[in-house]
């Protein structure tokens, strides 16, 4: 089954328990007789990451030995699978690691909690900057907080950027200049990277140009002229034609495959992808890299602190005060962030940003001083996409992977991506 079939499975099992989400009506307390508690916790993603969890967990079970707490994790498309039909069956974890491309539709839902009572009361956010904050707010409620911030950049050898002719990447670089060294790479058969996941960079484009992919409130595209649309992606697709870029049919044998990677074989100079991704393709291509910004005009416009991931309650938990207490602990406790070392974004708390580093690895500190650089030059990330956007942007990539191949005009592709689009959010209509 493709990912559309699974994003409307998902969709349909949502929308089944909307009637009754929140029926049992959700407690807070949730203690015994004899002061137990239990908590139920789940999240995604590697086995470096289970394990370093866990580590957090059993912490936390040490300073609260009143508390046990039931862990549940997977790789990223075997958490949705299983999350939805917990969903439907009124059964989510207590504390539910959130995508972001999943908030809105399970906050819509009323799977989640909204967590602004307890800000400053049992989760202190007094040292976090309101615009990362306010990443999780949707519809004015406060569904998630996130476990660390990323930005976006260009993540590159600076040893394969000059062997290809290019002495360095100019500070406040446009989106001319890097077409032209992604050129003069090609010109000394060298890749200069291997093009870009069309919904992030598409967003990020838009952003610049003061439009966004989705409007305001969800219901149907953030831009009205597709010149837009055809001026970026014919771009990327006049790189991939001049050799700049690999292939389409190349990068779809190596897609998620790091070892296979041109940065990794050495054959290209750099990628593009979010600072948290740093550390782990660092530890692959085992040399020395660096990170630039992102390209202009209008960089500051564009670029925004986006949260790696949430950490959500679900609205039928009956422990919704220590699940609270849990994710304040992940947030300011310094011992436990000693474990975590920023893996999941670099922490959102200034005072724990500081107590951490004496403790990161040079690749670490690398992400952290980027982001620190970036923080003050961002803009407020644009509101988590709406119900619908996993299928919104399982469209554009399909089409774009057309334009890609040449199979399709972007002039045809921004129509057509236009007029689904489109009726895919207007399901969000009240």
């Amino acid at each position: 089954m493709g990912k559309k079939g699974w994003f409307l499975i998902i969709a349909m099992l949502l929308v089944l328990t909307t009637a009754c989400s929140g029926a049992d009506g959700g407690g807070n307390s949730g203690t015994s007789a004899d002061g137990k508690v239990k908590l139920r916790i789940a999240w995604w993603g590697s086995d470096t990451r289970h394990e370093y969890t866990q580590k957090v967990v059993d912490l936390y079970k040490q300073k609260n030995p009143n508390v046990t707490i039931d862990v549940e994790y997977a790789s990223f498309d075997d958490y949705w699978k299983k999350l939805a039909p917990q969903a439907a069956a009124n059964q989510l974890p207590d504390i539910v690691q959130m995508d972001i491309s999943y908030i809105s539709q399970y906050a819509k839902n009323g799977q989640l909690e909204d967590l602004a009572p307890y800000l400053n009361q049992k989760i202190q956010v007094a040292d976090v900057n309101e615009n990362v904050l306010s990443t999780g707010v949707i519809a004015g409620k406060q569904y998630g907080i996130p476990t660390g911030v990323n930005v976006l950049g260009f993540q590159y050898d600076p040893a394969l950027l000059k062997k290809a002719g290019i002495d360095k990447i100019p500070d406040n670089w446009t989106w001319d200049q890097y077409k032209e060294m992604a050129l003069k790479a090609a010109s000394n058969k060298v890749y200069f990277d291997s093009s870009m996941a069309a919904d992030i960079f598409f967003h990020y484009y838009l952003r610049t140009q003061g439009k966004t992919l989705y409007n305001a409130e969800g219901t149907g595209l953030g831009y009205d002229d597709d010149k837009l649309f055809v001026d970026f992606f014919s771009g990327l697709a006049d790189l991939i034609k001049k050799g700049a870029t690999p292939p389409p049919e190349i990068m779809n044998q190596t897609k998620g495959i790091l070892e296979e990677s041109d940065i990794v074989k050495g054959t290209g100079i750099g990628i593009w992808q979010w600072s948290n991704q740093y550390v782990g393709l660092q530890q692959v291509v085992n040399r020395p890299m660096a990170l630039a910004p992102m390209f202009g005009p209008n960089m500051e416009k564009g670029v925004y602190m986006q949260p790696t991931m949430y950490w959500t309650v679900a609205s039928r938990s009956q422990v919704k005060d220590e699940a609270a207490k849990f994710i304040d602990f992940w947030m300011n406790d310094v011992e436990a962030n000693k474990l975590i070392k920023g893996e999941r974004g670099v922490p959102i708390s200034s005072k724990i940003k500081e107590a951490v580093a004496p403790e990161l690895s040079e690749p670490t500190k690398q992400v952290f001083e980027f982001v620190a650089s970036m923080e003050p030059k961002a803009s407020p990330m644009s509101p988590p996409p709406p119900v619908g956007s996993p299928e919104v942007i399982a469209t554009l990539t399909d089409y774009i992977e057309q334009v890609n191949f040449g199979q399709m005009t972007p002039e045809d592709a921004a129509a057509k991506f236009r007029a689904d689009a489109n009726t895919i959010l207007a399901n969000n209509k009240q």
